[in-house]
């Protein structure tokens, strides 16, 4: 495992961040997160990411390769960004997140677009966890996560819910912060998320940590090549990170064997 594959720290000692805690209270500080951020949560993903997460966003669209009538599952939704781009393509999506006020928001984005030409493509939005998804086996057709497995208690369930979910042949695709292979721009990226992206927190939140958390989080998370290893683990097929911005961010993907 190579200095951009590990995690920097792997437990309690070299934590700092309120919103950032293992074990049993993981969840919780996590939904108090994003309850706080919720009302400023896209103004400020287009300030500390000078608008690019909504490159990143269609990067993952076009990797989905969504075919008219397909059933989607975008975890984690959020504010629905992901859920609303996959129904513009014709799936029929369910949009999953265990957080009430970002899936609030999402509702007053959607009554506040025109209606679809077809009903059956409007997103449908269920407060729901990640890592104990309730649907059954082999149910859609693509499964999507965009910033969401580093939030989980565990990253590995929640890859293996998605896979579970899936059907045979089905495409799993996540999003997220990842780690630069190249030390220079790593360490560039890093200082940036670690000395600048807190004072959006404090500047729209009233509280650095709310963004410190993404720095955080990101210590604790394998990133790319972990979801990759899992993937692997879980005998996807297909199996590729996509880096964005030379490893700023990545896309995972991988495919349900036929015989999962």
């Amino acid at each position: 495992m190579t200095a951009a594959e590990a995690p920097l720290c792997y437990s309690g000692p070299c934590m700092a961040n309120k919103f950032h805690e293992p074990g049993d209270q993981r969840a919780s500080r996590v939904n108090d997160l994003f309850a706080a951020i919720a009302p400023r949560y896209d103004l400020i993903n287009d300030l500390q990411s000078f608008g690019m997460h909504r490159y990143w966003k269609r990067r993952l669209i076009q990797l989905a390769r969504v075919q008219p009538g397909e059933r989607a599952l975008d975890l984690c939704c959020g504010t629905g960004d992901i859920a609303f781009a996959l129904a513009r393509q014709g799936a029929r999506v369910v949009g999953l997140d265990f957080n009430g006020p970002m899936l609030a928001v999402a509702q007053t984005r959607f009554k506040g677009r025109a209606p679809p030409a077809s009903p059956s493509i409007n997103p449908q939005f269920l407060r729901s966890d990640a890592t104990n998804i309730p649907f059954p086996e082999n149910s859609f057709d693509l499964v999507t996560v965009a910033y969401g497995l580093r939030n989980l208690a565990s990253f590995e369930q929640g890859l293996s819910e998605m896979w579970r979910v899936a059907k045979a042949g089905g495409r799993l695709l996540a999003l997220d912060f990842a780690r630069p292979d190249n030390v220079r721009w790593r360490s560039l990226y890093f200082g940036y998320l670690k000395r600048f992206v807190p004072l959006f927190g404090k500047a729209f939140c009233g509280d650095s940590e709310t963004h410190a958390y993404i720095w955080e989080s990101l210590q604790h998370y394998p990133a790319q090549h972990g979801v990759a290893a899992r993937m692997r683990e879980l005998n996807c097929a297909n199996i590729r990170a996509v880096n964005l911005l030379g490893g700023v961010m990545s896309i995972n993907y991988g495919e349900k064997s036929a015989g999962g």
